[in-house]
């Protein structure tokens, strides 16, 4: 356990000699069920940056079909704070903790988030996947995705690229155009 925690620790202490608590970093919130959509606005109002991802999907029932917003990790907003600042988040009403090891909170790569915010953001399509842990690996080398990794999993007339997000166990699947990714050696 010593192990685990120094390492973490170290991995967030800044090159500026900061302490490990003072510099923000991003991080995964797990919420209680289907209370993504209150905590993230909540998490806002309290001077935290949150981001919750969302995808477009279409429910049907007997008489209807209705296109919602849904999480497209669901159980999971992302946070982006010093940790000394997280009793900000802890306390929000459907927080349960941050995601981490040892009974630290982890931080998420700054690329992965930050590439998935310009992809979303781009209007690219994402759907959850199944998290998965073998496969074709590769590397998106230009567009809004540009630096992230991940598996190729159907190719068609494009590709359908899986990013995983290994901290939460967690996985999206988007398309992506074949000449956008390269191979990982």
């Amino acid at each position: 356990m010593a192990t685990i925690s120094a390492s973490i620790a170290s991995c967030n202490s800044s090159h500026l000699g900061l302490p490990a608590d003072s510099q923000p970093f991003w991080y995964a919130a797990y919420t209680s069920a289907n209370h993504e959509k209150k905590a993230a606005p909540e998490i806002s109002r309290r001077g935290v940056e949150s981001f919750l991802p969302l995808y477009s999907a279409v429910r049907r029932w007997s008489d209807r079909r209705v296109k919602l917003e849904m999480p497209l990790f669901p159980g999971y907003v992302f946070v982006h704070l010093a940790l000394r600042d997280r009793l900000r988040v802890l306390l929000v009403p459907g927080v349960a903790k941050l995601v981490g090891f040892g009974g630290l909170p982890a931080a998420l790569p700054d690329e992965q988030v930050e590439a998935l915010r310009a992809g979303l953001a781009g209007q690219l399509h994402a759907e959850p996947h199944p998290f998965l842990t073998a496969g074709h690996r590769v590397r998106v080398k230009t567009g809004p995705l540009q630096g992230l990794e991940g598996f190729v999993v159907r190719r068609k007339n494009g590709l359908r690229l899986v990013v995983s997000l290994d901290l939460i166990q967690r996985a999206a699947a988007v398309e992506i155009d074949e000449a956008d990714v390269e191979p990982i050696q």
